[in-house]
């Protein structure tokens, strides 16, 4: 094949005889993949540096026709590095000769020698990279006749299990762990055959994404502890879902039988979590188990007795059927938009305006879309070189979010945060605690002349009392900064709840006269319905009606309980903090008696006499959309599209400002939803955190 020019900065190769054009940059692993050519690899993943260790991808380079001395690593060379075509003819990437194959069996039957070959009891079994390229490049029998090398196990926490005699040291879950997490607490220690992988200090790995090496392991060297010995993978059913853990929206996968979630692990989507989830997401999944409500109850001279879904409805709809201003819904954290949307066309019925999706009290909705939505896009921020943080901890708020802040400031961003100094596993300027002592003119030059600036408001800079007056400030100050401009919207909201941009979307507020939450909550109200509400102080006085999931604080205090579908056991809507409408779908059934939310509103409608117009999913889908169109843009996040005469000084009120520091409202990463604090496996990440905390205090 003679040399001809190629174009756009792309360089033409031979991959088999096939002819390509790739980018100088790629690496000759993805220049013979971008061919359709199959290359085995253990070490090298697109996401890490180049580590270069395992040589299985293996492959012959020819220059001028001829083949080079020995087989080329494919993954630590680029196409750049390439020699100069010689003889006019095109270099080419051999990746299916005798050669090569050869080579590829020799490294397999290497990583072997010292493997424990122990499948039918590897968790990894069926999903094991070691495991399938053996099948192609694997002897038939041994040829080493000593004894195997044994090592010890190493304790990494409550989520990674550990057989370290497996591990080909293939360090993805070193780089991981220090290149993505930001928390370099694995390593490798000894040299030769006493290399071993262990975390430095021999504790347990403190990352709320330390289990993404579970996915990352090619090997059964690091597995799910608490997955342990559950289950195979063709037992499970596969349902692929959206996370409500926290407001990112990551994109999963569900893995169930019968009617237990027995794991949760990711689903690649560029643009949200990539491949990451947070060891939240992953492990909370054994709280859908417990402490579920799965029957209806009527509370009764002070205690709760089991009741018929007829009794429960009766008593709910005597409750509602007083005075229309003195009855309230409040949606909780983990509402999904149908539910929220039969709450509010049912208390529209009924005439009554207090309505509200921010238990928290967040001044924030109301206005324009934008002033509510992280505009940049969670994508966006790798294109940022400038990103101020106001009142957010992002490493506990949205970890995977915080990966990929992470990843900005690998490439140059400049970081700086205003509000409560924190651990964000990257380094930022810390310019002062609360909005007034921070020169704010300062920084508004350095976004200014940011081609791409980011101003992050956490919602624990909206949840306080002077909320809307902060969100005045920060307005203007983005406003000043330039931070919206033509293609470009730098102004971020980054929630907490999986629930507030779709309550905010469907204007789930209070209407002409309605009182707020924090109004709500403050009593006066004659029966208050709660969407699985438990994170903030309820009212004494009136009646409680308590539509959720698990026994939590609003179960407590409920004096009619209605069992809902937790977020995998229904078809549900999901806004993300974004913007992005995704679809979550059922893995499972609802536990006993439970039901999904919307059909229990729509039953509870039909015994007031105000009938909700849909009796299925689809037909209150189709009235929802109409009513709220962003609802039709699935899997869409605006971005900068509605920029266009945006001005975030016009957000909020203006007021005076608290002296207080600006801080995150999570307390405790691990425990922060029903869902979590009903998990045995958050728990013990909880307390071995506060342990952690504890010892580095003193």
């Amino acid at each position: 094949m003679r040399v001809r020019e190629s174009g756009l900065g792309m360089t033409k190769i031979l991959v088999d005889g096939v002819e390509v054009d790739v980018p100088p940059e790629f690496t000759l692993l993805q220049a013979c993949e971008s061919a359709g050519a199959e290359i085995p690899r253990f070490c090298y993943h697109e996401r890490l540096s180049i580590a270069g260790n395992c040589r299985m991808c293996l492959i012959e380079v020819k220059v001028g026709g001829k083949s080079g001395p020995k087989p080329v690593a494919s993954c630590a060379q680029q196409v750049r590095d390439l020699p100069p075509p010689r003889d006019n003819l095109l270099n080419e990437l051999v990746t299916k000769s005798d050669t090569v194959k050869k080579a590829r069996n020799g490294v397999m039957e290497f990583l072997l020698i010292n493997h424990p070959l122990d499948c039918p009891i590897c968790d990894q079994g069926g999903e094991c990279d070691l495991q399938d390229q053996a099948v192609a490049y694997g002897r038939g029998g041994s040829r080493f006749d000593e004894n195997k090398r044994a090592v010890e196990e190493k304790y990494m926490g409550p989520l990674i299990k550990t057989v370290m005699t497996r591990c080909i040291q293939c360090t993805r879950c070193v780089r991981f762990i220090t290149e993505v997490a930001g928390s370099p607490q694995i390593g490798a220690t000894g040299r030769g055959e006493d290399m071993e992988i262990t975390t430095y200090l021999e504790s347990a790995v403190t990352s709320e994404l330390s289990a993404n090496v579970i996915d990352l392991c090619p090997v059964g060297a690091l597995t799910s502890k608490p997955y342990a010995f559950n289950a195979r993978p063709w037992e499970l059913t596969k349902t692929e879902s959206v996370d409500v853990m926290d407001a990112l929206g990551s994109n999963i996968r569900v893995d169930a039988r019968g009617d237990a979630v027995l794991r949760v692990l990711p689903r690649v989507n560029e643009e949200i979590n990539e491949e990451w989830i947070s060891d939240k997401t992953r492990y909370a999944e054994d709280g859908l188990s417990r402490q579920r409500l799965d029957r209806p109850y009527i509370r009764e001279n002070g205690k709760l007795r089991a009741a018929s879904w007829d009794e429960a409805l009766q008593a709910a709809a005597r409750a509602l059927s007083g005075d229309a201003k003195k009855i309230g819904a409040i949606a909780g954290d983990l509402a999904c938009a149908e539910s929220m949307k039969a709450t509010l066309d049912l208390f529209r019925a009924l005439g009554s305006p207090n309505l509200d999706c921010r238990p928290d009290g967040a001044a924030i909705g109301g206005g324009p879309r934008q002033g509510y939505l992280f505009n940049s896009t969670v994508a966006g921020i790798d294109e940022a070189d400038a990103i101020l943080l106001i009142g957010a901890n992002p490493r506990v708020e949205a970890p995977v979010l915080n990966a990929r802040l992470r990843k900005a400031w690998a490439r140059g961003a400049d970081v700086a945060l205003i509000g409560e100094a924190a651990e964000l596993t990257y380094p930022y300027a810390h310019l002062g605690a609360t909005l007034a002592s921070a020169d704010l003119g300062k920084i508004a030059d350095k976004l200014r002349a940011a081609q791409k600036p980011m101003i992050i408001v956490g919602i624990g800079a909206l949840a306080r009392a002077d909320g809307a007056a902060v969100l005045r400030a920060v307005g203007e100050f983005a406003t000043s900064a330039n931070v919206v401009r033509e293609g470009w919207n730098g102004f971020n909201v980054l929630h907490t709840a999986a629930a507030r941009v779709g309550g905010l979307d469907l204007g789930f507020l209070p209407g002409a006269g309605g009182k707020s939450a924090r109004e709500m909550l403050a009593g006066g109200l004659d029966t208050l319905l709660l969407l699985g509400v438990d994170e903030v102080a309820l009212p004494k006085g009136g009646k409680v009606i308590y539509l959720g999931t698990h026994g939590d604080a609003g179960a407590h205090r409920a004096d009619i309980i209605l069992p809902a579908a937790a977020y995998t056991e229904k078809e549900a809507t999901w806004v993300n903090t974004e913007g992005r409408v995704q679809y979550g779908h059922r893995a499972a059934f609802p536990k006993g008696d439970a039901k999904e939310d919307w059909t229990i509103l729509r039953a509870l409608s039909a015994v007031m006499g105000k009938t909700l117009p849909y009796d299925t999913l689809d037909q209150l889908r189709a009235k929802m959309i109409a009513d709220h169109p962003t609802f039709g843009h699935v899997d869409y996040a605006p971005g900068a599209a509605d920029a266009a005469g945006f001005n975030p000084a016009q957000l909020g009120a203006a007021g005076q400002i608290s002296s207080e520091p600006l801080r995150t409202p999570i307390a405790d990463f691990y425990l922060t939803n029903p869902i979590a604090r009903a998990s045995k496996t958050m728990a013990e990440c909880s307390r071995l955190k506060a342990g952690a905390m504890k010892v580095a205090a003193e």
